[in-house]
């Protein structure tokens, strides 16, 4: 190998060494056994909803350890970086309860990498100094030139052996290209020999054998770009031990990364951490599965769920459920206060099915007060429908007795409201300001009775009109209604008869439905009634 140039110019005067990073963040006073765990997003895109699973185990894993908790922002692409999806993350990380246990500006910050490029740089200039890395001036060109050969060859791409042209080039040729203003990357001086594998223990998948690696990846950026900022590779590694990080839970597709992050370790110095490679979430599509995709399944993104306003409980539990299957089958309260289990979390990716989820909010949206669902609701549509906002602002006592109905002190309370989203659509109909009364006689909605029979049905309705009490039996009033126009009791003595009657009382009850709620469907006509109040009641019936 040759001698390796002076490097010390490349850097700041006042570049401090790795030791001055070492006192700044000694290792932490925590119990033993506890985990210092992290979650580290990448700010170029939203926030994927896989990205929130692994930062609920990363969270459970510090609560049942009594560790800490960590979230980096892993913004080195700075071409990439989105002011959208830092904003995405502030929201993702309040709603889902995944910040951080450390501020910005905490014992181990700051916790944004572009804002730690001196960190980086004064251990670049250790491997430098100590011939582990080494400048390489390849333009684009050299390198499309190497992967045009390498396939050529059928060689594996990379930058490795006889492909690593400025590996070992002479110092000489080094300090004439940085005399000429060339710019220039490093490299990590891989160790890695070729054919030799390397066996390390994942704690979820176990003891692992794969093949050293070999290439000499790129450790800091180039040198024509300000800041200067490392790639993954060497920032995480960084990071990870001076942020005294313990435990690593990541996605599976970093698992072939694994041989070089510890060729990073070994080369700075560092005890080697523990890693744990996630199996990504899934989705059935036809009889095949795939991943889930940012570009194919509006679900991925983490919006989806906080536009659709699924409360964020049900979503952790779904989640945790999808890691550990034993907690899927506890309740709602347990599952969530028992421990995920890095060891049953599987290694084949779990399927993200919306019908389920769905399923375990409505059973926990029924177990939330009426007044709870009004506060979350309004809070929700503030931001995602002002009109219904404004309908809950301004009548809430409406909202609460809608709520009510076939809830309050029921045995099996209604399910049909899964998530905030739907309020509209299961509710909306109870708020005057909201609701446009049926107005044609042959709407379809009234089943195709005559119009005229409607028109009498509405009229007789509100000129008799009895509002419900204790004291009444209000859908008397809708039996009589239907004797006097000529239908028949029930749907049985039409059939027998149909000659002599119009229908049947279920169509009588079906056009008032329709009148009041504007549905074929709806809970106890007489509770919808109580709900809306005399005044609303009538001023509906009467529109047609």
């Amino acid at each position: 190998m040759p001698d390796h140039p002076d490097v010390s110019r490349l850097f700041p005067a006042d570049l401090p060494g790795p030791g001055h990073w070492e006192r700044r963040y000694p290792k932490r006073g925590l119990p033993g056994g506890a985990q210092v765990t992290r979650f580290a997003p990448s700010p170029t895109g939203y926030v994927h909803i896989g990205g929130v699973y692994v930062a609920t185990i990363d969270v459970d894993v510090v609560r049942h350890s009594g560790g800490t908790y960590l979230v980096r922002i892993e913004d080195t692409d700075r071409a990439r970086v989105t002011d959208d999806a830092i904003s995405q993350f502030a929201g993702a990380f309040s709603y889902f309860s995944i910040g951080s246990d450390e501020d910005e500006d905490g014992p181990y910050g700051p916790y944004t990498q572009s804002r730690r490029s001196a960190i980086y740089l004064s251990y670049v200039r250790q491997l430098l100094n100590g011939a582990k890395a080494y400048l390489c001036f390849a333009t684009k060109a050299d390198l499309a030139e190497i992967s045009a050969q390498q396939r050529a060859g059928g060689a594996p791409p990379g930058y490795y052996g006889r492909w690593a042209i400025w590996r070992d080039a002479p110092p000489g040729q080094v300090a004439e290209r940085l005399a000429a203003g060339d710019p220039y990357v490093v490299r990590f001086r891989s160790p890695g020999i070729a054919g030799a594998r390397i066996r390390f223990t994942d704690t979820i998948r176990g003891e692992l054998e794969m093949d050293d690696n070999r290439n000499d990846a790129v450790i800091l950026k180039s040198s024509d770009q300000e800041p200067r900022l490392p790639t993954y590779h060497l920032a995480h590694a960084v990071d990870d031990h001076l942020m005294r990080v313990t435990l690593v839970i990541r996605g599976e597709e970093w698992l072939s990364s694994v041989p070089l992050h510890l060729q990073l370790f070994d080369a700075l110095g560092f005890s080697r951490i523990d890693y744990a490679h996630v199996a990504p979430l899934m989705k059935l599509d036809g009889n095949s599965r795939r991943k889930l995709s940012k570009r194919k399944d509006p679900e991925a993104g983490v919006s989806f769920y906080i536009d659709q306003g699924y409360p964020p409980e049900a979503v952790e539990y779904y989640l945790r459920g999808l890691a550990n299957g034993r907690l899927a089958e506890m309740p709602l309260a347990e599952a969530l206060a028992a421990p995920i289990r890095l060891a049953e979390c599987g290694t084949a990716g779990p399927l993200v099915d919306l019908v389920k989820l769905d399923d375990i909010s409505a059973d926990f949206v029924a177990t939330l007060p009426g007044p709870e669902i009004l506060t979350r609701v309004a809070g929700w549509a503030d931001s995602h429908d002002p009109e219904l906002a404004a309908a809950l602002a301004a009548e809430p006592e409406v909202a609460l007795r809608a709520l009510a109905i076939e809830r309050d002190g029921a045995v099996n309370p209604r399910k049909d409201l899964r998530k905030w989203a739907h309020f509209r659509a299961v509710y909306g109909y109870f708020f005057a300001r909201l609701f446009h009364p049926v107005t044609d006689v042959a709407d379809q909605r009234f089943g195709g009775l005559a119009p005229h029979l409607v028109r009498a049905i509405a009229s007789g309705f509100a000129d008799a009109y009895v509002s419900p009490s204790l004291a009444t039996d209000w859908f008397a009033q809708v039996r009589d209604l239907a004797a006097r126009l000529g239908f028949a009791a029930s749907q049985k003595a039409y059939k027998q008869e149909p000659g002599i009657y119009h229908g049947s009382i279920r169509e009588v009850s079906q056009v008032i439905r329709v009148l009041l709620t504007g549905s074929t469907r709806s809970p106890n006509l007489a509770a919808v009634a109580a709900a809306l109040g005399t005044d609303e009641v009538l001023r509906r019936v009467r529109s047609p």
